[in-house]
């Protein structure tokens, strides 16, 4: 049973995974940064962009979570679950995630700061000569046209 609304569940939920991703994505960062990459700017760029995103989407949340008095707080983790209290308008709710959902989750989230990085930075012309259907057959060296595959090969 939901103590809380829907709607209000959604976005403490939605507020609670992007708050996840962003830490991700910080750890992530961090990686890039401490290990011998030889070519570290173009993750770097899309991880900052994909971050930039996650804080905006997040202010946003916080906003709505504080005009309609919505909190959320980890109250136990185990190696296979955590259990986050969300309150609502004097409602309370406690609810336990097994891991691996999380990770899906924040996984999604994941997904959509990259397309949507890419999609802000990148125009979407600029990858259609190069992009291949998933499962078309071709193999993406038997793509590029043969005076580009020849000077591969020299």
């Amino acid at each position: 049973m939901r103590y809380i609304n829907n709607e209000d569940f959604q976005i403490a939920s939605r507020f609670l995974f992007i708050s996840i991703a962003i830490t991700g994505i910080n750890q992530d960062i961090e990686r890039v940064n401490n290990n011998p990459f030889k070519i570290k700017d173009p993750y770097l760029e899309l991880l900052y962009a994909m971050i930039s995103f996650a804080k905006k989407e997040r202010k946003t949340l916080r906003k709505r979570m504080q005009d309609r008095r919505i909190q959320v707080a980890r109250l136990n983790q185990t190696d296979s679950f955590a259990t986050y209290l969300f309150v609502s308008n004097r409602s309370e709710e406690i609810k336990s995630y097994f891991i691996p959902v999380i990770r899906k989750k924040v996984t999604w989230i994941l997904e959509e700061l990259m397309m949507g990085s890419l999609q802000q930075y990148c125009p979407s012309s600029a990858f259609d000569s190069y992009a291949l259907p998933l499962n078309s057959g071709i193999e993406p060296s038997a793509a590029l046209d043969s005076s580009w595959s020849h000077k591969i090969h020299e």
